[in-house]
This record gives structure tokens, sequence and C-alpha cells, in this order.
């Protein structure tokens, strides 16, 4: 049985549909030694090479579709590989068989907390679209309160380098002294965005902890370091939420009617004492996993 070169591109993990449309128009793919041409099918038989680098692709038996939880620590980058040798969220991720782990979007060298990962290309890139406006909720510890006025400009909207953005929610989370915690939700995913944010208003953030993307919140139980497997309820919440369908599902499984969604972009955080966390839940039954 045949497919298009886009679709397995994608599920082996390399990004979207549409962004592997790209490549091949750029001529970055080759099959059997020629380069392929938008159009193209293949079947378990041929060979692929992506800039002269051959995919071991061992079965063409759709993978179980799979998303990760996990809480990212300070200190790890948000990509495959480091010039300067730094560890990545990757490096603590179980290997996969016919596919490979991609982040939904990013939280900078800083930042630490809920990190989605999955095996599908085109979920990814769905969860990731700016035009869906899936909501990103953090935790954030700044050094002084946050006055009426400042509060204000945040909501309504402050300038950055690449335009107006603004916090689509934020209320008071406890904390003493000069340290304060506030939550703050966005909409979107600019690079250190929430940071930004409050510099611009001259605040300064001490720690930031991303601590729900979309429907999928960090459980108090799921330590730094440590990942989780999406349990069925609330993997198939997620997917309803982009109105994404998983190919591997039988139609009464489905969730939604399926789209493709253009490219991305990304940013984000979670909490320490954790006020105001009644979202959280405790996480019994799950299958946590230490890195």
């Amino acid at each position: 049985m045949d497919e298009k070169l886009q679709k397995v591109l994608a599920r082996f993990g390399l990004g979207s549909r549409r962004l592997m449309e790209a490549w091949i128009a750029a001529g970055r793919i080759m099959v059997n030694g020629q380069v392929a041409r938008l159009g193209d099918r293949v079947t378990s038989q041929d060979k692929i090479a992506v800039d002269g680098e051959a995919l071991q692709i061992p079965s063409w038996v759709r993978p179980r579709l799979r998303v990760l939880r996990y809480h990212k620590p300070v200190g790890e980058l948000t990509t495959r590989s480091d010039p300067e040798g730094r560890p990545t969220v990757f490096d603590r991720l179980p290997r996969l068989r016919g596919s490979r782990w991609i982040a939904v979007g990013r939280l900078d060298y800083n930042t630490e907390g809920l990190l989605l990962l999955t095996n599908d290309g085109d979920l990814a890139n769905a969860l990731m679209h700016p035009r869906l406006g899936i909501e990103r909720e953090y935790a954030v510890r700044v050094m002084g309160v946050i006055s009426p006025e400042q509060q204000a400009d945040l909501l309504r909207g402050v300038p950055l380098e690449e335009g107006e953005a603004r916090f689509s929610t934020l209320r008071e989370a406890g904390g003493e002294g000069v340290n304060r915690w506030y939550h703050v939700t966005l909409a979107e995913g600019r690079n250190r965005e929430v940071r930004r944010l409050f510099e611009a208003v001259g605040l300064t953030v001490s720690r930031l902890i991303r601590v729900r993307y979309g429907v999928v919140v960090m459980p108090r139980l799921l330590k730094t370091g440590h990942f989780e497997e999406l349990p069925d309820g609330e993997r198939e919440a997620l997917m309803a939420s982009v109105q994404w369908v998983n190919p591997a599902a039988s139609s009464a499984d489905r969730p939604g009617r399926g789209r493709e969604v253009p490219e991305p972009r990304e940013n984000g955080r979670r909490r320490e004492a954790r006020p105001g966390t009644s979202r959280a839940r405790a996480g019994q039954g799950r299958r946590v996993f230490r890195g």
C-alpha cells in the first residue's frame, strides 16, 4: 500500500505535512536516489532520504499516537541538539520506533514547567498554530507588587518589538516580602513573551513556570525532570480541543473533524509553592517516569 510522501514524513516526526511539502518543493527529499516531487507516493520498499541522510523507518504500520506531559526543569533546552553540549528535553525521553518526539512549542532555558510532546507532526502543528489561540497559563514570581496601573497596561496591551501584546488574564496568587506570585494567561507563544511583558512595565520576573497548555494541566506530583503518558481521556480532550482526528483511531473514537493547519511559533512556564492550584490534579494512578 502506498501513501503520500509528506504524510509519511510528518508521521515520522519531521514536522507538519505543510512543512514537508515545502521541503519536497525545495528539493530536500530524495526517494530511491531521485529528487522527490510534490504528489509522489511511497511504499515500505522505497528508500527515503532527507538532506542526504537516510530515514530509518522500520515499519510501515502507523505508530500508536502518543502524547507525553513533561515537567521541564530550568537548564534544559527545547531543541534536539545543542552545539555547546547543554542538556535538552529530548535526552530524558523514551526512544521511539518508526517516529520521533516533537515538542509542542518551546520553553526557554530559564523557564520550567509543562511541556507537551507527541510523535505526530500534524497534531503538534495544530496545537501550536496561533490562529487557534490555545491558552497557556503561567505562574510568575516577580519582585514587587503589581500596581493597578501596571496591571491595566498588561491587560490592555503594551508595545513589544514585533507589535503589541497583552495578557488575557492576570490574578494574584500570594507571596511574601519582595517576591509576589501571579497567574497569567496568553493565547499565543512569542519568544520570551511573559518576561518581556513584565519588563515593559518595569517589573523583573524571578521565576516562571508554565502550569497549563490548553486543556492539559501540570499535576502536583509530577516532579521536575519526570514525564508521563497522557491518559486516554486527557489525550482525547486535547485532540478534541483542536478538532484534530487521530488517523489511527476508528471513526467511532474520533473526537472531531480533522483539518490541516499551517506552520507555528512559540514560548512559555510554572510555579514554586503553587499558590492557587485548584486545577492541578494529584496524578494518582498515572505511570510517571524519571528520565
